[in-house]
């Protein structure tokens, strides 16, 4: 299941996190322990603590001791916008350099955009 250049444990944390978000783990609902991560994923325990413990830092996950762990109240919107962030970083900003460089203006990505979406339906 895991594959690319992202270290696996940030691979974990991404999962957990699209599922958050895909509302496959509600906020205020218990998640997998990490050693049941470790298990399900087939990977070193100390791996999928790690991933875990990434969303537990960022404010996603919450530990509660004895219990398990749990999704955080405003989890959903916290990883939308870490997201939303993420995509202006990583793809919006380079769009608008290399539009820029090529002389396209607003109007035109706009409408090539539009025609992107278009060609997708």
């Amino acid at each position: 299941m895991f594959s690319g250049e992202a270290p696996i444990f940030q691979q974990l944390a991404d999962k957990i996190a699209d599922d958050i978000v895909a509302g496959v783990y509600p906020e205020e609902t218990a998640v997998p322990s990490a050693t049941d991560f470790a298990a399900f994923h087939r990977m070193n325990p100390a791996t999928a603590s790690k991933g875990v413990n990434l969303l537990v830092e960022l404010g996603a996950l919450y530990k509660q001791r004895g219990i398990g762990m749990f999704v955080a109240t405003g989890a959903r919107e916290l990883l939308r916008r870490t997201r939303r962030d993420d995509f202006r970083t990583r793809y919006l900003r380079p769009l608008l350099e290399e539009a820029r460089v090529l002389g396209i203006d607003s109007d035109e990505l706009h409408h090539l955009i539009s025609e992107e979406e278009r060609g997708q339906q």
